[in-house]
C-alpha cells in the first residue's frame, strides 16, 4: 500500500479482517477524521473463498453502519491474467529456469472452486514453458509433499502470496533443504494490480 501511495499520491491505508491492527473500522474512522466522505476497498486477496464472499462483505456492512463514510468494494485481486503475468515476470526476476519444475504455492481453501481457480493458473503458467507448474497449497491437499517427489528436477517454488508468513516459513526451509529456487512473495509489484481494481472500481 506504500508503494501505491508513493506511485500516484493517493491516500493509502492498510486494513486487516483478523490478526492484526487496524481493522477496516479503524481506518475507515482514521479517513472519515481526516475529512474523505469516500474510499474504496480493494481485498488483497487472490480467491473467492470464505474472507471474500463472506469476511470482506460483512465486515464492510458493518462498519458502514457506524461510520459515515462511503465505500465502494473492488473485485479481488484474483488468478487472472494480470496475475499470472506477475507471477511469470517474478519468475523471471528469480531466475527460475523455462525447464524447472514450479511448485505454485498458495493458501488453500475449504471452498473447492477456490482452489481450482489456482489450479487454473498454474496450468495457464506452464504454457510457453518447458517445464511443468503444479498448485498445490499450504492448508488443505494437494500439499507441497503430494506433489514434489513426481516433479522433475530442478523444482522451483512460486508463492501465490503478497507477503512472508508462518505457511512460506516451512516451504522456505524446505526449499533450501532440497536445494530449490525459490521466487519472493508479489510484495510492491503487486500495487500496479491494486491500481488496477481500483480504477475499474472509480469507473462504475
Amino acid at each position: 500500500m506504500a508503494a501505491v501511495a508513493e506511485q500516484t499520491g493517493i491516500t493509502t491505508l492498510p486494513a486487516y479482517l483478523d490478526l492484526a491492527e487496524p481493522d477496516l473500522g479503524g481506518a475507515v474512522r482514521q479517513l472519515a477524521d481526516a475529512g474523505h466522505a469516500s474510499a474504496v476497498v480493494v481485498p488483497l486477496l487472490f480467491t473467492e473463498a470464505f474472507h471474500a464472499t463472506v469476511d470482506v462483505p460483512e465486515t464492510v456492512r458493518s462498519v458502514t453502519e457506524s461510520v459515515p463514510l462511503q465505500l465502494i468494494v473492488t473485485d479481488i485481486l484474483g488468478t487472472s491474467d494480470d496475475v499470472a503475468q506477475l507471477l511469470r515476470e517474478s519468475m523471471a526476476s528469480s531466475g527460475i529456469d523455462d525447464r524447472a519444475s514450479v511448485l505454485l504455492f498458495a493458501v488453500g481453501s475449504s471452498m473447492p472452486a477456490a482452489n481450482e481457480a489456482v489450479v487454473d493458473l498454474a496450468v495457464r503458467l506452464t504454457e510457453n514453458r518447458r517445464g511443468q507448474v503444479r498448485a498445490c497449497f499450504g492448508t488443505c491437499s494437494p500439499g507441497v509433499a503430494d506433489v514434489m517427489n513426481g516433479l522433475p528436477e530442478p523444482v522451483a517454488v512460486v508463492p501465490l502470496f503478497l507477503t512472508d508468513g508462518l505457511l512460506l516459513t516451512s516451504v522456505r526451509e524446505l526449499a533450501a533443504q532440497r536445494g530449490w529456487q525459490m521466487a519472493e512473495p508479489l510484495g510492491e509489484r503487486a500495487a500496479e494490480l491494486v491500481l488496477l481494481r481500483y480504477h475499474s472500481a472509480r469507473l462504475i
